[in-house]
């Protein structure tokens, strides 16, 4: 093959693509027509160029202009930036704020409970002496309850907390799997947990430490909670009444939509943790620290309303941009 003669029969091709390429969002749409088939016929070229023994300068400005117009043809990737901006803007706000009636109810539930059965137990000397001896009770309520935030180091206390306070989350994303069904019964075995241990300390005249202590952090601890067992129990819900899509997409997006409540949460937790071990055992005045729980708890949710609404307006699911499942069908 006469490379000089390849070159100059198919020179004004290359020039072309490169042009159209230079211009890749500002193109008619005769000129994308015209760009996918020169970068078909480049692409050729590039294939018999390499076949034979072509200058390797020709061989790499070929390859630049195919990789270059390949990018402009099908597409080039997002930014991870701007996927991670996407995720905290759109996707996690959105899928919060669709399943908000779902947490609101759980934490209802989950309110009524606790507080029915710790003013059951505060009120009953003899449940209480089910529960525990007087002297542990006395222990708990002196010492252990107060000292629990304070026994270990900050940032070791931290991030245990931030694991369990996780892995509660994720049992309740997990239950998913299970039409959300486990979701009442890790609700109620935390609900039981709260009220027999504010029960224990209003029966001491207690509660003002109680709730000085658990209501910093616990609000955007319990908020995180609620909402991971909101969005499992839409999940469920989803199996029986999928709307009028086909159920395995209806469940394609929605197990979509746990993962990215998943993910956010972490998030969450990691701020409830730090809160946890830094500002509830701190010497802050009481009024102080649950100041800060309460500001904490506030701009989560202002985040998920503002944030969540906004792309629900826009039509937006919280899904990927490209689901895997998702194809056009007439």
């Amino acid at each position: 093959m006469d490379i000089d003669a390849f070159v100059a029969v198919h020179r004004p091709a290359w020039d072309r693509l490169e042009h159209l390429v230079s211009r890749r969002g500002k193109l008619s749409g005769a000129e994308v027509d015209e760009l996918v088939d020169l970068y078909q016929r480049v692409s050729t070229h590039l294939s018999i160029v390499r076949s034979g023994r072509a200058d390797a300068l020709l061989v790499g400005r070929l390859s630049a202009l195919v990789a270059r117009a390949r990018s402009a043809v099908t597409g080039a990737h997002t930014p991870a930036w701007r996927q991670l901006a996407r995720f905290f803007t759109v996707s996690f706000p959105v899928v919060a704020y669709r399943a908000r009636w779902w947490w609101l109810g759980a934490t209802l539930a989950f309110l009524i409970v606790s507080w029915v059965m710790g003013a059951w137990i505060a009120g009953d000397p003899e449940v209480q002496a089910a529960i525990a001896t007087d002297e542990e009770i006395t222990q708990l309520v002196e010492h252990d309850f107060a000292d629990y935030y304070s026994e270990n180091p900050a940032a070791s206390f931290a991030s245990r907390v931030w694991v369990n306070n996780a892995w509660a989350s994720m049992l309740m994303i997990i239950s998913a799997i299970f039409m959300g069904l486990p979701v009442p019964y890790f609700l109620w075995t935390n609900a039981a947990n709260v009220a027999v241990s504010g029960g224990l300390m209003a029966s001491r005249g207690k509660l003002d430490i109680f709730f000085g202590l658990i209501t910093p952090h616990g609000l955007l601890e319990l908020t995180a909670v609620f909402l991971a067992a909101g969005v499992g129990m839409r999940l469920g819900w989803t199996v029986i009444d999928p709307g009028p899509r086909r159920r395995l997409e209806a469940l394609a997006e929605q197990g979509r939509a746990v993962i990215a409540v998943a993910l956010g949460l972490v998030v969450v937790l990691f701020v409830s943790g730090l809160i946890e071990a830094l500002v509830t055992p701190s010497g802050l005045p009481t009024w102080a620290r649950i100041a800060i729980g309460v500001v904490a708890e506030a701009v989560f949710l202002a985040y998920v309303v503002v944030f969540g609404r906004r792309a629900l307006l826009a039509r937006e699911s919280g899904d990927m941009e490209r689901a895997p499942d998702v194809a056009p069908t007439a």
